[in-house]
C-alpha cells in the first residue's frame, strides 16, 4: 500500500487507526507472502520408468522396489509443510491419459490452486538427494530377507525422517548409491545387521526389547515398532497404514504393477503413521510365515492396534489407509495360497480394526495405487460445501404430495442408485478423470457416494466434483459413513477388544465431516462379520445422518427417531444396462409382491453416467411407473411414508 491512509480510516479514535494501519501492513505482507509461495517452483519426478519394467527379471522388479520406496518416503518428508514434491507414475487404465498429469493439470487451470507455480523437472534419484539433503537425517536400512522390516521401515522414516532403503550391497544398487560416494548418508537406524544378517530371527528376545520373540520373525518386527515407536507415541496412532510388505517383489504380475503402493506411503510417511501387513485369521497361517505359531499374525494386529487406541485412536478414531493385500496373500484370490474369500476376508479385517477404533481408507485391488496425497493434503478448501434438502411444500407442488400431506403413490415404484464405491482415495484419484467427467453426466438424477474422510488424501477431487456439479449431482456418505468401519463392533459389548464403546467417537468423527460437507444421508452401511445397529448405534447415526441409511441387515423398514432406514437390497453391476435394467425391474416385481414398500435402493460400483441414463431409459421402457428420485425426494418421501405406515 503506497500514500496515506484513506480519510475514513482517520476519523476513528487513534488506537483503532493504528490497529487498521497495522492490519493493512499485515495484509500487504501476507500478500507478498502468498504471490512468493505461488511462485515457489513444483519439483516435478517422473517415475514412470518403474512401471516398464520386465517383471520376469528379478533385478528390474528390485530396482522398482527401491526407487518406488525411496522417492515416496521423501515426498511425504518433504511436503509435510507444504506441497513442493510432485510425483509422475500413475497411469490410467481407461485413457491415454497419465492420471498425475491430469491432476496437475486441472490444478494449474487460471484461477485454480497451482496457476502460475512453474514446474521443475528433477531428473535422477541422485538429484532428488541433493535437491533434498536438508530434510533427510539419514537411512533406516532393512533386511531383504524379513519382508515385514519394509513396512517398519516406513513407520520409523516418518518418525525420524530418514529414506528407507533394502540392504543390497550388489553394484548399481539404491543402497550403494545413498551409503557410498559423494551421496552417503549416515545410517540412523539398522533392521538388518552390518553384514546382512537378519536382526530378526524369530528366536530368543525381540532385539531392542526384553520380549520373548513370538517364533516369527515377521511378528517380532512388528511388535519392535509396537514397542519403539507405538507405545512411546513417536508414531501416531491416529494414522495406519495396511500396505504389502516386499513380498511382493515374490509375485509383481499377481495384478497391476503398481499394486505396490508404495506411492501410496507419502501421505502415511508425513503423518507418522505405523504401517503392517498382517494376516486377519487365526484359523490359518499366512502364506507369507507358514512357520509361526497359529494365530500369531492375528495377535500382533490386536497388539499393534491396541496400542494405536491408547496413543492418538481413543478420541480421534485409526484412519488406516491400505487394504488387505488379497491379490499376493491371505485370501483364495488367484495364486495367494490363502483358504478363506477375499471378500470374507475384508470383512474380517473391517470387524477386528473397527473394534479398537479403526476405519479403512480402503485401497482396494485393481486401483488401490496413488500419488501426491501428502501434496494433495494442503489443498485450500473451502470451510463448508452446502446442500440444500427438500421440503414438504416442495414435494406437494410436484405432486408427489396431497393437499393434506399424504403420499399420492397413484402405482409408481420409486428408484435410488448407490452410485459407488468411493470409499478409498486411491478410487476416487484414479476414475474420478473418466467417470465424472463422462457427458451423459446431469441428465438423471445421481446420488454420488463420496466418504467425506477422503478430503484428507483426495480433496481437490471432492473440491473439483462439488465445483462442476449440475442439479442432478447430489451427494450422500459412502460405506460406512466418514470411513469403512463395521459400526456394530464400535456398539459395547465389543467382541475382540473387550473395549469401552466407540460410538462416541464415531460420531463426533463423522459430524465434523457430514457438517463439512453438507451431508444428511449415508448411503450404506456393511455389517458383513459385525453386529447389526442396536439403540445406541442407530442413536449414533441418527445425531449426524438424519435423512436417512442404508444397512445390509436389520429390519427391511424403520424409522428411527425420525431418521429412515431402508435395508440394502440388490448391487447391479451388469455391464449391459439393458441386462441391469432387466435386473431392476424382475426385483423391484419381486419386492413388490412380497409387500416390501415402494422404495427401492440398488449398488453400483463404478458405473459411468452412460451407463446410468441407458440403464434408466431401459427401465422406463420395461416399466415407466419405476420412477428415478433424487436423493432428497427419494428418502424424504420413504420417511412419510414410514410416518404415515407408523412403523
Amino acid at each position: 500500500m503506497e500514500g496515506p491512509m484513506p480519510t475514513r480510516f482517520c476519523v476513528v479514535n487513534e488506537n483503532v487507526g493504528i490497529s487498521l494501519a497495522r492490519m493493512g501492513v499485515l495484509l500487504c505482507l501476507l500478500m507478498a507472502s502468498l504471490s512468493t509461495a505461488q511462485a515457489t517452483p513444483i519439483k516435478l519426478f517422473d517415475l514412470g520408468y518403474t512401471l516398464r519394467i520386465d517383471a520376469a527379471d528379478p533385478a528390474q522388479v528390485r530396482m522398482a522396489w527401491d526407487h518406488c520406496h525411496a522417492v515416496a518416503a521423501l515426498q511425504g518428508l518433504v511436503n509435510r509443510d507444504g506441497p513442493i514434491l510432485y510425483l509422475r507414475v500413475t497411469e490410467s487404465q481407461h485413457r491415454r491419459q497419465n492420471i498425475d498429469d491430469f491432476w496437475l493439470g486441472k490444478l494449474s487451470e487460471p484461477g485454480q490452486w497451482l496457476n502460475g507455480r512453474p514446474v521443475e523437472r528433477i531428473e535422477t534419484i541422485a538429484d532428488l538427494v541433493r535437491q533434498f539433503r536438508s530434510t533427510i537425517r539419514g537411512l533406516v536400512v532393512y533386511d531383504p530377507n524379513v519382508a515385514a522390516t519394509s513396512n517398519v521401515a516406513s513407520a520409523v522414516a516418518g518418525a525420524e525422517s530418514l529414506l528407507p532403503v533394502r540392504y543390497d550391497p550388489t553394484e548399481g544398487s539404491l543402497y550403494r548409491l545413498l551409503t557410498e560416494g559423494e551421496l552417503a548418508l549416515p545410517i540412523t537406524c539398522r533392521l538388518v545387521q552390518p553384514d546382512g544378517a537378519s536382526l530378526f530371527t524369530g528366536r530368543g528376545t525381540i532385539p531392542g526389547t526384553d520380549r520373548p520373540s513370538t517364533g516369527s520373525a515377521k511378528c517380532d518386527v512388528y511388535l519392535w515398532m509396537k514397542v519403539n515407536y507405538l507405545d512411546t507415541g513417536r508414531c501416531n496412532g491416529a494414522y495406519g497404514a495396511y500396505y504389502l510388505d516386499q513380498y511382493w517383489m515374490q509375485k509383481p504380475r499377481n495384478t497391476v504393477l503398481n499394486h505396490h503402493c508404495l506411492t501410496n506411503h507419502d501421505f502415511f510417511i508425513a503423518k507418522n503413521a505405523f504401517f503392517f501387513d498382517l494376516g486377519v485369521w487365526g484359523d490359518e497361517k499366512p502364506v507369507d510365515d507358514p512357520g509361526q505359531k497359529l494365530g500369531t499374525d492375528l495377535e500382533t494386529l490386536k497388539a499393534l492396534l491396541l496400542s494405536a487406541y491408547q496413543h492418538g485412536g481413543r478420541e480421534n478414531m485409526i484412519h488406516i489407509g491400505g487394504f488387505v493385500p488379497w491379490a499376493h496373500k491371505y485370501t483364495t484370490h488367484g495364486v495367494s495360497g490363502g483358504r478363506h474369500d477375499p471378500v470374507p476376508t475384508e470383512w474380517e479385517y473391517g470387524r477386528i480394526i473397527s473394534a479398537y477404533n479403526g476405519f479403512m481408507d480402503a485401497d482396494a485391488v485393481g486401483y488401490g495405487a496413488m500419488a501426491n496425497a501428502s501434496f494433495f493434503m494442503h489443498y485450500p478448501l473451502r470451510p463448508a460445501y452446502k446442500q440444500d434438502w427438500v421440503t414438504r411444500e416442495q414435494l406437494a407442488k410436484r405432486g408427489y404430495l396431497d393437499p393434506e400431506g399424504r403420499l399420492k403413490l397413484d402405482g409408481r415404484q420409486f428408484l435410488i442408485f448407490y452410485i459407488g464405491d468411493y470409499d478409498c482415495a486411491a478410487w476416487l484419484y484414479q476414475r474420478m478423470m473418466d467417470i465424472w467427467d463422462d457427458p451423459a453426466r446431469g441428465q438423471i438424477p445421481m446420488m454420488w457416494c463420496i466418504s467425506p474422510v477422503l478430503d484428507r488424501r483426495a480433496p481437490m477431487a471432492m473440491d473439483y466434483m462439488r465445483r462442476t456439479a449440475t442439479p442432478n449431482d447430489y451427494f450422500a456418505a459412502a460405506d460406512n459413513g466418514a470411513g469403512y468401519c463395521e459400526p456394530g463392533m464400535l456398539q459395547e459389548p465389543r467382541e475382540v477388544s473387550n473395549l469401552p464403546s466407540g460410538l462416541d467417537a464415531w460420531a463426533r468423527h463423522c459430524k465434523l465431516l457430514y457438517d463439512r460437507w453438507g451431508l444428511s444421508v449415508t448411503g450404506f452401511i456393511i455389517y458383513a462379520h459385525g453386529p447389526v445397529l442396536n439403540e445406541a448405534g442407530l442413536d449414533c447415526y441418527a445425531s449426524f445422518s438424519p435423512n436417512g441409511i442404508v444397512p445390509s441387515g436389520g429390519p427391511a423398514s424403520l424409522l428411527h427417531k425420525g431418521m429412515p432406514v431402508l435395508r440394502f437390497d440388490h448391487d447391479v453391476n451388469e455391464d449391459d444396462p439393458t441386462a441391469a435394467a432387466r435386473h431392476v425391474v424382475d426385483r423391484v416385481a419381486r419386492r413388490s409382491a412380497e409387500g416390501y414398500p415402494p422404495f427401492h435402493w440398488f449398488r453400483n460400483i463404478l458405473k459411468t453416467p452412460t451407463w446410468y441414463v441407458k440403464t434408466y431409459d431401459a427401465v422406463r421402457q420395461m416399466n415407466p411407473k419405476i420412477e428415478l428420485l433424487d436423493a432428497p425426494t427419494f428418502f424424504e418421501l420413504y420417511r412419510i411414508y414410514l410416518e404415515q405406515q407408523n412403523y
